[in-house]
């Protein structure tokens, strides 16, 4: 079962991935938690949807500070991923531009791709917005849109939607000022033209061009109408690299992205113990690695040599921006939102965990064990950790089972509880908070005496399929947590993780036994 409860309630785009970690779906939401909540919930699924939910693994999400920033990123993410599931936007290569020529008499229109010679606006965010837009500039200013100047006027100049260059009815002086009225529009610049054509109107009125002026007038209302809606994604050349971060106790939680074109894509998650120029030692170690932007945007200033560093690694210079206002500043906001939305959304879990339990204090690092096997054979152990109610990968480990021989999951339960805790007392390693254990009363008992073995008193549980049930150590019946509260939520995920690394494990083992 999938474990939505830690996602936020916040627009963004949501990335599904199968058990072998490749992106299948991506999505965006002006809810993230509804939207991924309602694939699990519906029951009259469609077949693809069923086989879709049926292949997800895991939940991952980038916040945006609206609705339309997560389209552009959905869009961007699709592009990147080309998960099998997004047939229909991953066949529209890109939002569609409008297009206005060079000719003579410049003709206006919609263009998917930059490649012919003009002048471009958007990309458009919504396609019924961009068609809005054409339309009304059209009418706004008559501009052509045929391909080819007939020779006789067509149907829009008897409706007085076109002044009909192809017949000489304009000149191109005058054609050339409603193109360039037109592009003020286009570039968003509504409010500067509606305050000269307010003045050309009185003036017109003041001669008594009475008729002129109507025109005015209904031009103005029509561009007034217009500057209220947002259409088209803001056009930047910009990409780069930003990176935020937060410190929490003596370590540090951090994210990148890679920004293309103004959007965060790409998140990288990086924990690691806080030090005193860690920001610099973390870019340094990174990109020695890693392909150098043009610009890396962080938080806080860095020693003055990182930029020549950087620039040296790249072969040409590189901006080291801490960016305090604009646009570059919104979105380390937006990183440091998802810092805290990736690493620190489990603190109400772990918090309900604590109190279902009854634990002595919250469960900031919790261990989980369990058994993998194919009838008996090639019987392997898998522990996950989550440290604050996420995956701590670095600490994954597997297990050959040694001393068991056929189907006894408590004894190898047993076996690979002693031998992890046996290892973490030799290396006088930090144990873990919580201990969980995929199964019943069986495998939490076997568990519980390796650990009395050891002289250990880590709180332990154990987490029952079939019911979703929670067990605790000398109490014969499951405690009374209902399977959707947030503490059994959490449980539920670190067993499926768990789950998924013995099985895939299993998978290998018994492949590598198959190939001579």
């Amino acid at each position: 079962m999938i474990d939505y409860s830690h996602i936020p309630e916040e627009p963004g785009s949501y990335l599904f991935s199968d058990d072998g970690g490749s992106v299948i779906y991506v999505g965006k939401a002006k809810n993230l938690r509804k939207r991924v909540q309602s694939y699990f919930q519906k029951r009259d699924l469609d077949p693809k949807t069923a086989v879709l939910v049926g292949s997800i693994a895991s939940v991952d999400f980038i916040a945006t500070r609206d609705e339309t920033e997560a389209l552009i990123l959905e869009n961007t993410l699709i592009k990147q991923h080309q998960p099998k599931y997004n047939i229909d936007l991953k066949d529209a290569k890109s939002y569609a531009f409008i297009h206005l020529s060079e000719d003579r008499f410049p003709r206006i229109g919609i263009a998917r791709k930059t490649g012919v010679k003009g002048t471009y606006f958007g990309p458009f965010v919504s396609g019924r917005e961009r068609d809005h837009l054409l339309a009304a500039v059209k009418k706004i200013f008559g501009l052509r849109s045929c391909r080819r100047l007939p020779k006789r006027a067509c149907l829009r100049y008897h409706i007085g939607t076109c002044p009909a260059p192809c017949i000489g009815a304009i000149t191109e002086g005058a054609y050339a000022e409603r193109v360039a009225q037109a592009v003020e529009v286009l570039k968003g610049r509504v409010k500067g033209l509606i305050a000269r054509l307010e003045e050309e109107m009185k003036e017109r009125s003041d001669a008594c061009d009475f008729e002129g002026a109507i025109r005015l007038r209904e031009t103005i209302t029509a561009l007034d109408h217009l500057s209220g809606r947002r259409m088209m994604r803001p056009k930047r050349s910009h990409e780069g690299d930003l990176i935020n971060y937060r410190v929490s106790g003596e370590e540090v939680f951090l994210l990148l992205f890679h920004q293309r074109n103004g959007t965060l894509v790409d998140k990288e998650e990086f924990r690691f113990p806080q030090s005193p120029d860690f920001l610099s030692e973390f870019l340094v170690q990174y990109y020695s690695d890693h392909e150098v932007p043009e610009e890396v945007i962080i938080p806080a200033t860095v020693d003055g040599a990182i930029s020549g560093y950087l620039a040296r690694l790249r072969g040409k210079s590189v901006s080291v921006t801490v960016p305090k206002q604009g646009q570059k500043r919104d979105l380390l906001e937006i990183a440091a939102k998802n810092v805290d939305l990736t690493w620190f959304a489990g603190e109400e879990r772990i918090h309900a965990l604590r109190n279902a339990l009854k634990l002595p204090k919250s469960p900031t690092i919790i261990e989980c064990f369990d058994i993998s096997h194919l009838a008996g054979t090639a019987t392997v152990g898998s522990m996950v950790r989550f440290t604050n109610g996420r995956p701590d990968k670095r600490h994954y480990r597997r297990y050959s089972i040694k001393t068991v021989v056929g189907i006894d999951d408590p004894a190898a339960i047993r076996e690979i509880v002693s031998r992890r805790y046996r290892r973490l007392i030799d290396e006088d390693r930090d144990l873990p908070d919580l201990i969980v254990v995929d199964g019943g009363k069986a495998q939490l008992a076997a568990a519980y005496a390796a650990l009395r073995k050891l002289d250990l008193t880590i709180p332990i549980a154990a987490l029952a399929k079939r019911e979703e049930e929670i067990y605790l150590p000398n109490i014969p019946y499951p405690i009374p947590v209902p399977s959707d509260n947030p503490a059994s939520l959490l449980l539920q995920e670190i067993r499926d993780e768990a789950h998924r690394f013995a099985i895939t494990y299993n998978r290998l083992k018994r492949k590598k036994k198959v190939i001579p």
